[in-house]
């Protein structure tokens, strides 16, 4: 897929970090065996901690998974965009804070109470609530999901190495659904937020008998109004659907109390307003 591109006198050197998170996302682009022999022709891997041991602090692109959870790590994430020319936010942790937010329901005081019973006090512990990567600094670029999927990440890297910008999928996940030949879950007596979340997945969850979660979080301008007349026709609300955000728009609940979708697109989910 990638050797087309022609190779630059200077190749960019790219690095991948990791936060909170499961690295389930760089464990995808490990997953593109068949690509990787093009990759290297193209570019310098110098920070990628899950496949070598190399590292580096000469990187231009700089491929970030994982929410902001600690305070040391606000410090390190500002150190990888002081270094980098482009940050992109890889997967639903770095992009709205992912599952990860869900612990920004509790005092953190009572979880370790719970977790370390009377001793609680005694145990020190560098926990800040849960969020996005660009919370903190400014990102360039988004690969939603959780995980990513390769072939977004290969369509990603090919754009910036020809130096276009890259596309980032921006109707619901309803439609990756219909061409996915999946019959609504809405008709099986489910529901899910499949009409108002970014698709780019194929459908995945539904097409393996799930629902939509949300895991890329909302489409731009999603169309309530005719969400609102298909949740009619099943009996349901949309703010009840809406709060099925709560799995992965934490943050957005944390900052300001209500799911995504109550006033348009939410602005906390918008990275050229929300870093510092």
């Amino acid at each position: 897929m990638l050797k087309s591109v022609p190779v630059a006198a200077k190749k960019p050197k790219l690095a991948f970090f990791s936060f909170t998170c499961c690295e389930g996302c760089q464990l995808m682009v490990l997953n593109c065996e068949e690509e990787f022999p093009g990759i290297i022709e193209l570019v310098d891997i110098v920070n990628f901690r899950e496949a070598m041991s190399l590292r580096s602090d000469d990187y231009d692109i700089a491929f970030v998974e994982g929410s902001i959870s600690k305070k040391e790590e606000i410090k390190k994430l500002r150190a990888i965009r002081k270094n980098a020319k482009i940050v992109v936010a890889l997967g639903a942790c770095s992009s709205t804070g992912g599952l990860n937010c869900l612990k920004n329901r509790f005092p953190m005081e009572e979880v370790k109470k719970a977790v370390y019973g009377k001793d609680a006090r005694h145990k020190p512990m560098d926990t800040i609530p849960a969020r996005p990567i660009d919370s903190i600094v400014r990102v360039d670029h988004y690969i939603h999901g959780c995980p990513v999927t390769k072939e977004e990440f290969l369509s990603t890297l090919k754009a910036f190495l020809l130096g276009k910008t890259p596309d980032v999928p921006n109707h619901p996940v309803c439609v990756d659904c219909k061409m996915a030949g999946n019959i609504c879950v809405f008709e099986k007596g489910l529901s899910c937020v499949g009409p108002v979340t970014r698709a780019g997945c194929k459908a995945v969850c539904v097409t393996y008998g799930c629902i939509c979660w949300g895991c890329r979080g909302p489409v731009d301008d999603p169309n309530m109004n005719a969400h609102g007349e298909t949740l009619e026709r099943y009996g349901l609300t949309a703010d009840g659907i809406l709060k099925s955000f709560d799995l992965y728009g934490g943050y957005r609940i944390y900052k300001t109390g209500r799911p995504a979708g109550h006033d348009g697109p939410p602005a906390v989910l918008d990275g050229r307003k929300r870093h510092a």
